[in-house]
């Protein structure tokens, strides 16, 4: 039984349609499960679809639960350490903001609506591709890390120079502009990551110089990471398909 139970939920060389089936099913319930927080209206449709994926999530955490085994290899101790795993933390808070449907006992876990986007993850599981690229950012992470390093400090060290280059209020209207350092922290990232809002800006002939290295420096460090990640991940498909 636990075998078959298995192949239904563990996706393998030897998963077959039910499998399949199974994982597409589990997709559907999950964008049903959060329609509710497309909207500002409280459809009674909404009512009866949360309660029917909340009980599915329920039975889906138990099985798992249940064949901890044979997943984690780790004999009866895989029971223990199964909740404790982050896609079951996912599942059992996945699981929260619906209980006080349930049962209204369970008033302690009528939590936010913006608390069930916790179930987007759960489509992880079902994903190949979003297993792929998860696989390609373990993978390159002391890279990443070391780049996100060099942007962290970068943005730091530019916010610091715009909020001693210019001042604090606009000379010509009068209007604050870099306020505080938190603002220059704000014009900074927007900057490196090329996006540039426009809300807040430089005033000064300096501060727009200092805006321009800003951007180009930005540039060329957004694309470091970008070219590690796609190279990875062409490397990860061609293992794939092989």
């Amino acid at each position: 039984m636990k075998r078959v139970l298995y192949s239904i939920l563990e996706t393998n060389e030897k998963s077959g349609e039910i499998n399949h089936f199974y994982h597409w099913f589990m997709f559907g319930c999950i964008i049903l499960s959060i329609l509710p927080l497309m909207t500002t209206e409280n459809y009674s449709f909404f009512l009866y679809t949360e309660i029917f994926t909340v009980i599915v999530f329920i039975i889906d955490y138990i099985l798992r639960w249940v064949i901890a085994d044979m997943k984690m290899g780790k004999g009866k101790e895989s029971f223990i350490l199964y909740p404790f795993t982050f896609m079951a933390i996912v599942d059992l808070l996945s699981i929260l903001p619906g209980l006080n449907l349930l049962a209204p006992g369970f008033k302690i876990f009528r939590l936010s609506r913006m608390f069930r986007i916790i179930r987007l993850f759960k489509i992880f599981r079902y994903s190949s591709k979003i297993n792929v690229f998860i696989d390609v950012l373990k993978k390159e992470r002391q890279v990443l890390f070391s780049v996100l390093l060099v942007a962290v400090f970068y943005i730091f060290l530019t916010a610091l120079i715009m909020f001693n280059a210019e001042p604090h209020i606009n000379p010509e209207t009068g209007e604050p502009t870099f306020s505080s350092f938190f603002d220059a922290l704000y014009w900074a990232t927007v900057t490196l990551t090329t996006v540039g809002y426009g809300d807040l800006c430089p005033v000064t002939n300096l501060g727009r110089f200092i805006s321009m290295l800003s951007s180009l420096f930005g540039v060329a460090i957004i694309a470091l990471p970008s070219g590690v990640i796609t190279a990875s991940y062409l490397d990860e498909l061609r293992k794939k398909q092989k």
